[in-house]
């Protein structure tokens, strides 16, 4: 697929910290296509909080948000040839808390307001029959697609939003609506994709790409200097570490039946995180968060790597990319069984439900390090998981809708 424009809106900004998915996914089509990347806006109940807190320093996506409603940046930056990102020079209402009615009317404002925002955009950059492409944004997307008239609009799950407060009022709601008005939908877990078929029939299944150029498992990596106190065996986690999505009773029972292993947390904490008993634990590290380009050096150092999940709504048919991640470096894995788990990984990796079955699992993983036919088998597979194969598997999704889409209009005019 060649030659097309995309515009991009999503829940997260171009200048998220950490690794993104629909970032490399903006990456991946520049490549082909010229896409603008419009990032999510500052609602003023965001803009407010964050003001509020002088001790915590704002991050780097607020502060870029900020300083283009301030007028002291460009509101589009070219990143790259084809890759445009916008912010948006003003703030949304809030929505999430509303009772229906309110939120219909003030969401539609919302809406509006950035809608008619892209078509400025996409008008100075000469867009045109462009695609557009809804990145989990359940709210402020909702009604872009009769603001805008794309040529086609493409909704993508890569996550299950409705079980996080901020989307439990409205998100199901709002989705459903989505992807009945979608000309295709794609998910990256196969969950995802039987989930929302009821509501559209066009609907199909994409891994999520891992980053092979830099999970590359040839290039030889000095040990990070805050491991090298660490000695092995060294089991370890890289990736946010949030009440709601990781097992922390598991993990510290794991721990602590296991001293003479030492467990290592490459990320940022939440709070629950931050003052959980695990770190009263002699053999587990909290190194705290990593550019995403230094993550392979920490996982080069890792004799096994883990994915302790808790099961639950956000978590079961989740797309876990970190596992392809560590595949690509060719480590032994041990993780939580879910249904993406199951689906996808069960046979590269050691799955367990419990405590017991997970200690049991990493005494198996650990006996793995040196055996090389696997290490190999597993990065194979990793390179099934590619970018470049992932955006195929929405490319010949996209372009099978097109072509229906001219011959049912080719039919209509006979």
């Amino acid at each position: 697929m060649k030659g097309y424009d995309f515009i991009i809106t999503t829940v997260q900004t171009w200048d998220i910290q950490i690794g993104s998915t629909i970032k490399n996914i903006a990456l991946e089509i520049a490549k082909r296509n010229r896409v603008l990347f419009v990032n999510s806006p500052l609602d003023i109940s965001t803009r407010l909080r964050t003001a509020c807190k002088p001790v915590q320093k704002p991050t780097k996506e607020f502060e870029q948000r900020m300083a283009v409603i301030k007028g002291k940046r460009s509101p589009i930056r070219n990143i790259q040839p084809n890759l445009w990102v916008v912010d948006c020079p003003f703030t949304l209402l809030p929505v999430s808390k509303l009772p229906t009615p309110l939120f219909e009317q003030v969401n539609k404002y919302n809406n509006r307001l950035i809608g008619q925002y892209i078509l400025q955009q996409a008008e100075q950059l000469g867009f045109k029959d462009y695609i557009l492409f809804i990145d989990n944004d359940l709210f402020r997307s909702l009604h872009l697609k009769q603001i805008i008239a794309p040529k086609l609009t493409v909704y993508y799950r890569r996550d299950y939003f409705h079980a996080t407060p901020y989307w439990m009022k409205h998100g199901r709601r709002c989705e459903e609506r989505i992807a009945h008005n979608a000309d295709v939908v794609i998910a990256n877990s196969q969950l995802f994709v039987d989930e929302l078929k009821p509501f559209n029939t066009n609907a199909h299944y994409a891994p999520t790409g891992v980053d092979l150029r830099l999970y590359d498992a040839t290039i030889s990596r000095t040990k990070p200097a805050d491991m090298q106190h660490i000695h092995s065996p060294i089991i370890g986690y890289t990736g946010a570490l949030l009440e709601s999505r990781l097992n922390t009773q598991m993990l510290y029972q794991v721990a602590e039946h296991m001293p003479q292993c030492n467990f290592v947390l490459v990320g940022p904490e939440d709070r629950h995180f931050a003052e959980h008993a695990l770190h009263s634990l002699s053999n587990v590290y909290f190194l705290g968060s990593k550019q995403v380009e230094q993550l392979p050096d920490y996982i080069e150092f890792f004799d096994v790597c883990i994915n302790p999940q808790i099961v639950n709504a956000i978590t079961d048919g989740n797309y876990p990319l970190k596992i392809d991640e560590y595949l690509a470096m060719g480590k032994p894995i041990v993780a939580t069984t879910t249904h993406a788990m199951r689906d996808i990984f069960a046979p590269y990796t050691h799955l367990a439900a419990n405590a017991n079955e997970f200690i049991d699992s990493l005494n198996i993983a650990l006996h793995e390090t040196t055996n090389l036919k696997l290490r190999e088998a597993r990065i194979a597979f990793a390179h099934t998981h590619s970018w470049s194969n992932s955006m195929e598997k929405i490319y010949v999704a996209i372009e099978d809708t097109l072509l229906y889409q001219k011959e049912k209009s080719r039919a209509s005019n006979i």
